[in-house]
């Protein structure tokens, strides 16, 4: 699943590349993808002729920012993007041949298309109308913790968060209430730079694990951003590229592979359904 850095990575692309030009007509393919309007007709009417100012992001959420390109840049709403596991969204051609999973197509003025593609079809696209708070439609913003690089994600806040909760603290950075954007490949990694075991109890973490674990989470996604994500499986940013992050992970998805600091193999267990990466030497 896309996380912070890939989401991150996408957020720029189409910044760069998609504002400013009028949304002139669409196309949805899978109608299960619209979360907001249901109605096909209503979620196409609503967006065109508007243009996007500006693409923001909310842990894994997209949000681009709509007007129309009157002298009063009158507001068209919001458009939102969640990827879940598969979704890509990429800019291209409206003549380029159409990707198998191709779900939505928004037509642009300047002979361009943004495609949504979905291979295992557990993306959602919203269409906020003008007027309605955002969060009121895609009403999984109102559940997301602190965003890791701002002043509220701060070493203090995960010492509040975490001093009386049992679970393993892989399986509490998960959670997006918590943290918003981490998912199991730079918790995996973070743990594995703060040398802290994933199945650790989070009340049985001390200040220095927890100052060390702060620092790496920043670190490791910002590292991530640099190099436009990771890509395990289907992660594209939106020129179709891959990223680059994976070949350079310290643990995620190495089970077997030599420790890059110790040579220990590297190991794999499950916690709460999810897989955990981690050197058995370094963390503990």
């Amino acid at each position: 699943m896309p996380e912070l850095p890939e989401v991150e990575t996408v957020r720029q692309g189409l910044n760069q590349v998609t504002l400013n030009q009028t949304i002139v007509g669409g196309e949805v393919l899978l109608q299960r993808t619209l979360a907001y309007p249901f109605s096909v007709d209503e979620f196409l009417q609503g967006l065109t002729g508007v243009a996007i100012a500006s693409w923001h992001r909310r842990g894994k959420y997209l949000l681009a920012e709509l007007v129309k390109l009157d002298a009063q840049r009158t507001s068209g709403g919001w458009l939102g993007v969640h990827l879940r596991m598969t979704g890509q969204l990429l800019w291209v051609n409206p003549q380029d041949p159409l990707q198998k999973h191709t779900r939505i197509r928004l037509f642009f003025a300047e002979n361009r298309e943004l495609r949504f593609v979905d291979q295992r079809t557990f993306g959602k696209i919203w269409w906020a109308p003008p007027g309605q708070e955002v969060s009121s439609i895609i009403t999984g913003l109102n559940n997301l913790g602190p965003e890791p690089f701002t002043s509220e994600f701060s070493v203090e806040y995960l010492q509040e968060q975490f001093k009386k909760r049992q679970r393993p603290i892989k399986s509490a950075l998960l959670d997006q209430s918590l943290v918003a954007g981490v998912g199991n490949i730079y918790a995996d990694e973070s743990l594995f730079l703060s040398g802290i075991s994933p199945t650790t109890p989070c009340r049985a973490l001390t200040r220095p694990q927890l100052e060390r674990l702060h620092h790496h989470i920043i670190q490791v996604l910002k590292t991530s951003i640099e190099v436009g994500g990771t890509t395990i499986r289907n992660f594209l940013n939106v020129q179709g590229v891959n990223g680059n992050y994976g070949g350079t992970a310290w643990v995620y998805n190495r089970t077997g592979e030599p420790c890059r600091v110790c040579g220990t193999p590297i190991e794999r267990l499950k916690l709460a359904g999810r897989s955990a990466h981690f050197c058995p030497k370094c963390q503990y």
